[in-house]
């Protein structure tokens, strides 16, 4: 006679919203987004749907909880008492946090309102305040540095994931500097090129910031 199928053993323990989105990050971060489906935080939890669906809606809320919760790593950290030092360490934090979770780039750039974009908004706010950003000019340049952060992030990240490792980088790297260099003779696209197989993408990053900072600080920052 045949043995019945196994089955999971169901957890007998409470199930909490922090435990599904620390599931959903292990999920995302070893099958991307193609592989978080509630189906597979049930089979990693041992648990049933109904579970789940009782602290989250669905994938969406999900995919929000978990950039939420790698990006609320960052933020929750204290802030330097330099406003321009503390600017500089949350926007790398972000980018490594991007870079370690790259699909945390592409969901940041969904919904500007999500709880994850607007801690990053509050943290750097409350700096930029510090360093006299008040009014209008307190919401344009919060507006400019997230972009900045956000997009300079994830297009690291989505380079990155083209190479591995640092051989495949230089190699990826120069072919994409080969392809700019045939693409336009201009003389600043020349020189771009020729250092783009060498450049180190935290130390473009921060100069980024550097520059932006650099902004804020010399023109009038006392809007309306």
């Amino acid at each position: 006679m045949t043995s019945p199928p196994q089955r999971n053993p169901r957890r007998t323990d409470a199930l909490s919203r922090e435990r599904i989105v620390e599931a959903a990050v292990e999920i995302l971060d070893t099958a991307g987004e193609e592989g978080l489906t509630v189906r597979a935080v049930t089979a990693r939890l041992a648990t049933g749907r109904g579970a789940i669906y009782h602290h989250v809606a669905g994938k969406d809320e999900l995919l929000a909880a978990a950039a939420e919760d790698v990006i609320g790593r960052v933020t929750a950290h204290p802030g330097d008492d330099d406003p321009r030092r503390a600017i500089r360490a949350l926007a790398l934090g972000v980018f490594d946090a991007i870079d370690a979770h790259p699909w945390v780039g592409a969901q940041l750039s969904r919904e500007p309102f999500q709880p994850a974009v607007l801690g990053i908004w509050t943290s750097l706010g409350v700096h930029l305040r510090r360093l006299g950003a008040r009014g209008a000019a307190l919401s344009e340049a919060g507006s400019a540095l997230v972009n900045y952060v956000l997009g300079a992030a994830a297009q690291h990240a989505a380079g990155a994931r083209r190479a591995p490792d640092d051989a495949a980088r230089r190699a990826y790297l120069e072919r994409l500097a080969a392809r700019w260099a045939r693409h336009d003779a201009d003389a600043a696209v020349q020189e771009s090129a020729a250092l783009l197989a060498g450049h180190d993408d935290r130390e473009q990053f921060l100069a980024g910031v550097d520059i932006f900072l650099t902004g804020v600080v010399h023109r009038p920052i006392s809007g309306g």
